[in-house]
């Protein structure tokens, strides 16, 4: 098997909740309080771990809060873990479900700055793993102090290395790592259309734009996620329409980043892009399953990929 390793330069504690209802001036009593480490790729490896998988985790951490994270992925046998100690403080964001109308309420705090000594730490960490991975993910956000061509020179140096680099964010450092070139890219419509520079509506302009992509060498494989509309998949194979299994939904909160976890442990385990891809719907499928900041679960993941696939799969 291919070795994984992930990137998460904006980590945070992720605390769940739940209360009755929401209303201002009053001391809201919430229960079902979980605490689990966050951020794009500490999720992502999370969630491969869920499904059987080892990976490397690089990330930041300072102040009280990056103590609990280290901690809290400490325990995670499945996931080595490499901090990268920083002055500023860990964020926690904070997600509240309201009883009363089930509907979900989100709090994404701004990570602490980051010096040019504390990000340029970063990219050497990720050199320094023995041995280097051959699958690459760096997603979520980047903090403050951090240039937007921060994953443009990782991918950069990620070729170098003949590493396959997958970065899933969005906005200027998207576009910037774009056009350094990447193994793979997994855009919602909103942010591919960031990308290509106008507005997407349907999947005629998906398909044009992704194509454009791989035909300029920006890209080898696009995963456009619809959400429950499934994702539209454009590689050097091909072209493919693949539908999401209908599940029904306690929370999103991690359903993209189970979604990549999905895809790049089906490629690091051998499985052709097309199943790779359908694996990581099931994953992002199982993980809106499971309440506040949980991430899929490996026996939920395998039935909907089975379904997805049916009996013909490989």
């Amino acid at each position: 098997m291919k070795r994984v390793a992930t990137l998460t330069m904006n980590p945070a504690l992720d605390k769940s909740c739940t209360v009755e209802s929401v209303a201002p001036e009053r001391k809201l009593r919430t229960s079902e309080v979980v605490l689990h480490p966050g951020g794009g790729g500490i999720n992502v490896s999370r969630a491969i771990a869920q499904l059987g998988g080892e990976s490397a985790a690089v990330y930041t951490a300072g102040g009280v809060n990056g103590q609990l994270l280290h901690g809290l992925l400490a325990d995670a046998a499945s996931i080595e873990h490499h901090v990268v100690e920083i002055r500023g403080d860990t964020r926690e964001n904070l997600t509240v479900r309201e009883r009363s109308s089930d509907q979900q309420y989100r709090f994404v705090m701004p990570g602490a700055e980051l010096s040019r000594d504390e990000w340029q730490r970063c990219l050497d960490q990720l050199w320094k793993l023995d041995p280097w991975p051959d699958m690459l993910v760096a997603s979520g956000s980047l903090p403050p102090g951090v240039p937007n061509h921060f994953y443009a020179t990782l991918a950069r140096q990620g070729r170098e290395r003949d590493i396959h680099v997958i970065v899933d964010t969005s906005g200027d450092p998207l576009r910037e790592a774009v056009d350094a070139g990447l193994y793979m890219i997994k855009p919602n419509l909103r942010e591919l259309g960031q990308v290509s520079g106008r507005q997407l509506e349907n999947d005629p302009q998906i398909e044009e734009a992704s194509k454009r992509l791989l035909g300029e060498g920006k890209a080898q494989i696009v995963v456009t996620s619809l959400g429950p509309g499934g994702a539209v998949l454009v590689w050097e194979g091909g072209v493919e329409h693949i539908g999401s299994p209908t599940v029904p939904i306690r929370s999103k909160v991690g359903a993209g980043d189970s979604m990549v976890a999905g895809i790049v442990l089906a490629l690091a385990r051998g499985k052709s892009v097309p199943q790779a891809v359908r694996f990581g719907l099931a994953a992002g499928a199982a993980a809106v399953m499971t309440p506040g900041t949980e991430l899929c679960h490996r026996e939920d993941t395998e039935r909907l990929y089975n379904e997805i696939v049916g009996p013909a799969s490989d």
